[in-house]
């Protein structure tokens, strides 16, 4: 193994880890990486991940950003919510949350998305905490409405029968078992494009594989029923789209429709060849689409200290 794969699997090292308190009580983990001070960019991961499917972002930004990174309701180090825990009410409540928690109070950030990340972020769209901290959004690999009907996992016609078995697979109580090649396979040929890297993919399904049943159930109910078409119009903020043209779990037609929808589209980047994991297959596009929003409207100024944002509830 080359010393460059395998400082990948070391996951960035944060300055501070916080616990985060949402509007229901749950406790939602975060971290801050990067210097104090610096222009912020805060990162929202999809279902079944965690704060490590950023790890390629993190690690090139916090260099000079301070970049926040959170699990997830049931992912990662944040706790399963209790009974009715599960909604895009429950995302955005988390994502104001943790904006509250771990920014100054007027300070300005660039907000990213990937997935359900990015349904986080249209969720949250109108909420006062986005208008007060969000500078501008990026959405990765992301739909706002008729995922079951668009999904193209199943490889069968379009229609009422591969809706409802597409819903099946999103809520199947099944445990996905232990990461092989055949496992690696299927998530391969579900999330990812035919050219990924295979190391890609080893850590894509290491991610995946990690999350709790119970959390991939109850999301997977929530993306079944999903409707944000309202929400992406509330989304005011200048806002960059990327999408792979092999997704097959959001294919290229939720990007396009966001992107139309959007009250300050600054366009849609198709990426020939990716899958539905851009953040991980195509990492330096992502970053750097990352960093031009930074440039372009998180001035000097408005980066602020996020200093007196960290409370009683940080870590060690």
């Amino acid at each position: 193994m080359s010393r460059l794969t395998h400082s990948a699997h070391i996951p960035p090292v944060p300055v501070r880890e916080l616990g985060v308190v949402s509007a229901d009580g749950s406790r939602v983990h975060a971290e801050l990486h990067g210097p104090e001070g610096a222009p912020a960019v805060v990162l929202a991961h999809g279902w079944t991940c965690n704060t490590r499917f950023w790890d390629a972002q993190v690690r090139d930004l916090a260099v000079d950003h301070r970049v926040v990174v959170y699990d997830q309701r049931g992912h990662g180090r944040t706790p399963a919510a209790g009974s009715g825990g599960y909604s895009t009410r429950a995302l955005a409540d988390d994502l104001e949350a943790v904006l509250r928690a771990t920014l100054a109070p007027g300070q300005k950030a660039v907000l990213g998305g990937h997935s359900m990340g990015g349904m986080t972020l249209m969720a949250a769209a109108g909420r006062a905490a986005v208008r007060e901290h969000g500078a501008a959004v990026l959405l990765c690999s992301t739909g706002s409405s008729r995922l079951t009907a668009e999904s193209l996992v199943l490889p069968i016609r379009a229609g009422a029968l591969r809706t409802r078995m597409t819903a099946a697979v999103l809520g199947a109580r099944a445990p996905l078992g232990p990461v092989n090649a055949v496992s690696k396979a299927i998530l391969k040929y579900a999330t990812m494009g035919r050219g990924s890297a295979p190391e890609r993919v080893d850590a894509c399904a290491r991610i995946v594989h990690a999350c709790p049943r119970g959390a991939r159930v109850a999301w997977g109910h929530v993306l079944a029923e999903l409707d944000l078409e309202a929400r992406v119009r509330e989304l005011r903020l200048p806002t960059a789209v990327i999408a792979g043209t092999e997704d097959r779990l959001t294919p290229p037609v939720h990007a396009r429709a966001i992107e139309a929808a959007l009250p300050q589209s600054l366009g849609l980047t198709e990426l020939a060849g990716m899958g539905h994991m851009t953040p991980v297959e195509a990492p330096e596009v992502v970053t750097r689409k990352l960093r031009e929003l930074v440039a372009e409207y998180v001035t000097v100024e408005g980066a602020g200290s996020t200093a007196a944002a960290v409370s009683e509830e940080e870590v060690a």
